[in-house]
């Protein structure tokens, strides 16, 4: 069993192709590819914590969505998936709006929005999360990564590959010059 991470689908959100500048013709291309990429990448058993806008607000389809693809998922709710209504919690094997999870001995903050601190920070926890469609893949935030569709070739990603894409990154916790002025300038504004 394999876990997975994605985000920002927006399933059956035909604005979501020009909104995020998208390569395909139709809200069904779409929709095709990222199941058949979600399916060739996700066994059944394997474990998706999809971050966030699984599908466009008032999905009449939802369900469907959900029925084609493989694996266990958790959804981490975002600004497009309507969860107040109670619609959705039959789909998923929970809804949560941040959760830290430990997978392959890493620590993981999971939200759908981006954060410039996370729990666990201090102690190398990686932040996952979608939102803002690749728009910070080439300015990215310490240990921090979107993992939406748009950033990943529109397929769920481990954290194998998660941690090829930190490596080298500079760790703003870690650095001690750099915990001791922020001590500072806490100390300063009290």
């Amino acid at each position: 069993m394999a876990v997975w991470f994605t985000s920002d689908t927006h399933f059956g959100h035909a604005a979501i192709i020009r909104l995020a500048q998208r390569p395909f013709d139709s809200v069904e291309a779409m929709d095709e590819t990222l199941i058949a990429r979600w399916n060739a990448t996700v066994a059944p058993d394997d474990t998706v914590w999809h971050l966030g806008d699984f599908c466009h607000r008032g999905a009449q389809r939802i369900d469907e969505y959900r029925a084609r693809l493989n694996g266990t998922i958790h959804l981490i709710a975002g600004n497009h998936d309507d969860v107040a209504d109670g619609r959705l919690s039959h789909l998923f094997a929970s809804i949560q709006y941040i959760v830290v999870v430990e997978t392959d001995g890493q620590a993981l903050a999971l939200c759908h929005y981006p954060m410039r601190e996370w729990p666990r920070a201090w102690s190398g926890g990686w932040h996952l999360h979608g939102h803002v469609h690749g728009i910070y893949d080439d300015d990215p935030y310490g240990l921090s990564l979107d993992v939406g569709a748009d950033s990943h070739g529109f397929c769920p990603i481990n954290v194998a590959r998660i941690g090829q894409l930190l490596v080298g990154r500079a760790n703003p916790f870690a650095d001690e010059e750099n915990r001791e002025e922020r001590a500072r300038r806490a100390r300063r504004r009290r």
